[in-house]
């Protein structure tokens, strides 16, 4: 049997081959080394134990399971369970998400599925796609937005209606038989997708949709809607028209401006003091000059352009143009939406928002800049920032939400009626220990501050820290029964909140973060250079190295039938039998068994 990721690269090297097809992917399913594979990546994830509607979960997984497994593929016997249904809160809302939970055996299939189509799918993608990909996340859509939308007068906030829950199974089907010639390997994917799902002990039928909790649903999603990114690079390449948007004289200005700075810069070490003082004279005659002229036309018609920036089923389109121009790409989203895949764009969440006004988009508000200013550079040459510079900011009411979300604001009104903001303590910490909640806060400081560190607003995140470190003082007071200022006054050493906590290389602090709040260029590279899908696959597997190699580690005899025994976290379990205590001591949430010994280990 192939090696997966030999396999997984030869796909990814013909996928760049448009009018390739791709035939016999169905035959990778019976190579027991993919599922191996698919076993090493399910576990590292944290719902890897959480059980379907089988019962089963990862413990107890095995060759000899696998191989079953296969079996059934052979015969096309193989039909996935239906998913069980819960249902978990949505951010900022009253409602519920709906969340499937497959079958162990199901979640193996859907990974080695999820594999393949990354690879033949992940190099043709679009740059303007951004969710569920490799090395791509919130910033890279984010930083794309700040370096590609300058000058827009108008933007087109985008949302799908229930997006996942909506895509047309048949659609889904025929834009997957573009690329692959495997009939067999189509109606495994079809299986998937009509699987179903069980809520209360009943049984409801999948008509459209792809099932949230599936492994494969992000790259079917993101399949299914490169077809929406192919329609926004058309409608891109008929609407962009003229050649600038600069005015020729602010063209002319700054050619002039830096035919003299080099001509400076050439000729320097040779001129007297004289002649030194006329040359920059004649520099700084000319920035005033170039400072002083308006760098683009004035309502130039004859100038357009369409930005366009994907992540998951929202997407923000940018429009240099008219009104008129943005309600136009606006319906003609709206017809290719309904017509060609069958979605709803939602009415509430779609709206036109003129440049110098606030649109939503992941979280920030993106604005283009009002008024010119002069700055100094990053080689101290005073340039003249463009009106149109794209803006980041932190929604004040984002870190305001989660402070009310975490219980440590309270938000009170005065006589006027004007805002008083308290912190206070969070009853739910108080059985945590000293280090937990240092820690927990700090993780609550660093998520907000690494999301929204590239706001041009960055350091409001002080006031978000603010509130959190006085709450932070006030649970411990409730816990200790001391005064905030009894509190500081014990742990607090050189103007920093430490813990102490004991270690077997002795006595170690945990302190709250003072790292600062301050603004990040980029948070990572906006255009990155991505890997090619099979890399992130090509690591050393030690589950597959530890069943392969047929001894069990709590007895020590040698078996063909390893039996892998999972725990969902090593805090969970107490050094109450001989298992718990090596994996204790190994800090290893499996241990690898034979089948005499998993019996001992599941019936006690």
């Amino acid at each position: 049997m192939r090696e997966p990721v030999n396999v997984l690269k030869s796909l990814s090297e013909k996928a760049s081959n448009k009018q390739y097809k791709f035939q016999r992917l169905y035959r990778n399913l019976y190579n027991p080394e993919f599922y191996l594979l698919a076993y090493k990546n399910i576990s590292q994830s944290q719902g890897s134990m959480t059980a379907g509607v089988d019962g089963k979960s990862l413990d107890g997984m095995s060759e000899r399971r696998i191989n079953a497994l296969i079996e059934s593929l052979k015969d096309f016997s193989y039909q996935p369970n239906p998913a069980r249904r819960v249902y978990i809160d949505k951010k900022n809302s009253t409602k519920k998400r709906p969340l499937g939970i497959p079958a162990t055996e199901d979640k193996l299939v859907q990974e080695i599925v999820k594999m393949i189509l990354e690879s033949i799918y992940e190099p043709m993608f679009s740059k303007s796609s951004h969710g569920f990909r490799p090395n791509r996340s919130c910033h890279t859509a984010l930083q794309q937005i700040q370096n590609q939308f300058t000058g827009v007068t108008w933007f087109v906030e985008g949302d799908i209606h229930a997006c996942f829950d909506s895509f047309d199974h048949h659609i889904m089907v025929e834009i997957l038989r573009e690329r692959i010639e495997d009939e067999n390997f189509l109606a495994l994917i079809w299986k998937m997708l009509k699987a179903g799902y069980m809520e209360q002990w009943h049984y409801h039928c999948s008509y459209s949709g792809t099932p949230q909790g599936s492994g494969a649903s992000p790259i079917l999603a993101n399949i299914y809607l490169s077809k929406m990114d192919e329609f926004a690079e058309q409608l891109k390449d008929s609407f962009d028209k003229g050649d600038s948007l600069y005015s020729l004289e602010y063209q002319r200005a700054a050619s002039k401006l830096y035919y003299i700075r080099r001509r400076n810069r050439r000729y320097w070490t040779e001129w007297g003091e004289q002649e030194r003082k006329e040359a920059l004279k004649l520099q700084k005659e000319a920035q005033a000059n170039m400072h002083s002229v308006p760098s683009k036309k004035a309502c130039n018609q004859n100038y357009k352009r369409l930005f366009y920036c994907r992540y998951a089923d929202d997407f923000l389109i940018g429009v240099i143009g008219s009104h008129e121009d943005a309600e136009k790409i606006k319906e003609e989203f709206h017809i290719f939406l309904k017509t060609t895949l069958h979605l709803e764009m939602s009415d509430s969440k779609t709206k036109i928002t003129h440049g110098q006004d606030k649109a939503r988009f992941l979280g920030y508000d993106i604005t283009t800049a009002k008024k010119p200013a002069l700055m100094y550079d990053s080689k101290n040459q005073l340039r003249k920032t463009q009106t149109g510079t794209i803006k980041l900011y932190a929604p004040k009411d984002k870190w305001q939400g989660k402070l009310l979300e975490y219980g440590a604001l309270g938000i009170r009104y005065d006589a006027n009626g004007k805002e008083i903001w308290d912190s206070h303590h969070r009853g739910n910490m108080i059985h945590m220990t000293d280090v937990e909640i240092v820690s927990q806060v700090n993780a609550e400081i660093r998520g907000m501050y690494n999301y929204y560190s590239i706001a041009n607003n960055a350091t409001v995140i002080k006031n978000f820290a603010f509130i959190l470190e006085y709450s932070m003082y006030k649970t411990f007071g409730l816990k200790y029964h001391k005064s905030v200022y009894k509190v500081q006054r014990k742990y607090r050493h050189n103007g920093i909140f430490m813990v102490p906590y004991s270690t077997k290389a002795g006595l170690k602090y945990c302190e709250f973060y003072h790292g600062g709040f301050k603004r990040k260029k980029s948070a990572c590279r906006y255009d990155p250079d991505l890997l090619p899908a099979y890399v992130k696959y090509d690591n050393p597997n030690y589950l597959r190295t530890r069943i392969k190699n047929g001894v069990c580690e709590l007895c020590g005899s040698r078996t063909e039938d390893i039996r892998m025994h999972h725990i969902k976290s090593l805090k969970s379990i107490k050094a109450d039998s001989e298992w718990n205590k090596l994996m204790l001591a190994k800090r290893r949430k499996t241990l690898a068994v034979c089948p005499d010994c998993y019996a001992t280990i599941t019936n006690s």
